[in-house]
């Protein structure tokens, strides 16, 4: 007999699923039977929470899916939180879970782990959220699961087992092959007009966003084409590379970016929301956009919200670059055009407001000089936050953090985890601060458990820095925000990490060269003092 959890294994492995990430609990113990028996990896967080954002982590390097088996009821309250990180960002993950017997579904009578409906519960947080009710319904879920992920606005999507299914005799159920398919192309009629708006621009703004992730060598054609300065979302940073001459950084929160931007006669956005935590992360509703805009995104729900556009083209992000192209001539990048003169004058006027940030810049120089290939993995702490505008990498997917979207605390440690394990070869290093990785401190014994050397760069100011600073900007006494900083390089030696406290640069770029050549995961504690940064 194979089982239902047997099937969802074999058949998980049939479409290049190579890991899962999960904790087994009594609920979940069947959905385990199969896993020994494949090629599947399993990595235990040690908590639901770190489950998801392992799952986020590993997903946004890779671009394929990030698998998880999750155990009913607190598990999946516990998951939600990064199940909300990777819906606001687009990012594709399958969580499994376990649920009560069909017989018992929304009967109150207190099962263990019931709640009333686990599945509406998480709906608002995935794509779709669906209980499978028979053996027969699992093969169809499953594609429209990864249908989702292949062709549409890559959310996650959260399907849910009845404990009276998991174990039943499902050697009736094919193993299916994921079919042949193809991507939202764009509209013909509307490439053409976007082409001759494009052709008669004079000021012309390419805005461009995480959808544009697998497209970034057509992006660059693009922008050369249209002699675009171009403006990278954060979770599309990498796709312009470093030095490149159309290049304004993630820097929309600016004002030389955002004077630009309102005086560009014609934007073209492509696969971004157009959203406040990437362009308007000052909260004053400064970016403008007066010209003729142009969007470009696969969700057709997405393409009216925050900017409504004079052209709309639901579409996939490298069909519609790849029609575009099509339609204007090919042009040799240059230094001297007058769309790289332009950017280069936002540039410099970008690079002078910043000069206040000089310690952060001294900071991430040598980092990327020790660790040139590195991926950033971040939370939500100040050197994301200042990274954010300072740091320029040569391709996409090396640099994601929570301070975009739904902006959770406790990130970057467990999503640093999910990134090395999707890619062991490049360093990672997870920028994070004293308050967000005390949120998920624990999943540090994971990082040894799973071979992921992983590198922790901590940002130490003894408590929650930014909220206290907020606080007193707005004439609130501080309060509940100089919490106990305990000490990290004691409590990482004691997971099995190796762990030092950088004393200036030069024994910063020497940490982190070792840390990049290590075995076991490495923890480096950076304080908001001096030489680090200068106190205001």
């Amino acid at each position: 007999m194979t089982t239902c959890a047997e099937y969802l294994v074999n058949q998980l492995q049939a479409w290049s699923v190579d890991t899962v990430f999960g904790i087994p609990g009594v609920h979940t113990i069947g959905l385990y039977r199969g896993l020994p028996k494949s090629r599947i990896r399993h990595v235990t967080p040690r908590h639901e929470q770190g489950i998801g954002f392992m799952a986020d982590g590993y997903a946004r390097v890779t671009g394929k899916p990030g698998v998880c088996f999750c155990i009913t009821g607190p598990g999946m309250t516990n998951i939600a939180t990064a199940l909300g990180q990777a819906y606001a960002d687009s990012i594709p993950i399958l969580v499994i879970s376990s649920v009560n017997e069909r017989s018992r579904l929304g009967l109150g009578n207190g099962y263990l782990h019931e709640l009333p409906s686990q599945r509406n519960l998480i709906a608002g947080v995935t794509a779709f959220s669906h209980t499978v009710l028979s053996l027969e319904q699992l093969p169809q879920i499953l594609l429209q699961a990864f249908s989702l992920f292949r062709s549409g606005r890559p959310q996650p999507v959260h399907i849910e087992i009845p404990l009276d299914l998991i174990e039943s005799d499902a050697s009736h159920l094919p193993i299916l092959e994921l079919p042949r398919q193809g991507r939202l192309a764009p509209d013909p009629e509307l490439i053409s007009a976007a082409a001759e708006l494009l052709l008669k621009a004079e000021r012309p703004l390419l805005l461009v966003g995480g959808g544009c992730q697998a497209a970034f060598e057509k992006v660059r054609l693009l922008a050369a084409a249209l002699d675009a300065p171009t403006a990278c979302t954060i979770n599309a940073k990498g796709i312009l590379p470093d030095g490149h001459p159309l290049a304004l950084g993630s820097n929309q929160s600016l004002v030389p970016v955002r004077k630009l931007a309102a005086e560009a006669d014609v934007i073209l956005a492509i696969g971004t929301e157009l959203a406040e935590t990437d362009y308007d992360v000052v909260f004053d509703g400064g970016f403008k956009l007066n010209g003729t805009l142009i969007r470009i995104d696969v969700d057709p729900a997405q393409l009216n919200r925050n900017f409504v556009p004079t052209l709309a083209l639901p579409a996939d992000a490298e069909l519609a670059i790849d029609a575009l192209l099509e339609q204007l001539p090919l042009s040799v990048l240059s230094h001297d055009s007058v769309g790289a003169q332009r950017a280069a004058g936002v540039r410099k006027q970008v690079s002078q407001d910043l000069q206040g940030w000089a310690d952060y810049s001294r900071l991430f120089d040598v980092i990327t000089q020790a660790l040139p290939n590195a991926r950033y993995v971040g939370d939500s702490t100040q050197t994301v936050y200042t990274g954010n505008h300072l740091v320029e990498l040569d391709g996409p997917r090396r640099w994601f953090n929570a301070s975009t979207g739904y902006g959770t605390l406790g990130y970057a440690l467990p999503a640093a985890i999910g990134a090395k394990i999707a890619d062991p070869q490049s360093p990672v290093v997870c920028l994070i601060g004293d308050g967000g990785l005390q949120f998920t401190l624990g999943e540090m014994s994971s990082a040894v458990e799973a071979n992921a050397p992983i590198i922790v760069l901590l940002w130490n100011n003894n408590g929650y820095g930014e909220i206290k600073t907020a606080m007193v900007r707005r004439d609130v006494e501080p309060l509940g925000v100089d919490i106990y900083t305990p000490e990290f390089k004691t409590i990482a030696q004691g997971f099995g990490w190796q762990a030092a406290r950088a004393t200036d640069h030069q024994d910063l770029a020497r940490l982190l060269v070792e840390a990049g050549q290590s075995r076991v995961p490495t923890l480096i504690e950076v304080c908001e003092t001096a030489p680090f940064a200068t106190a205001p």
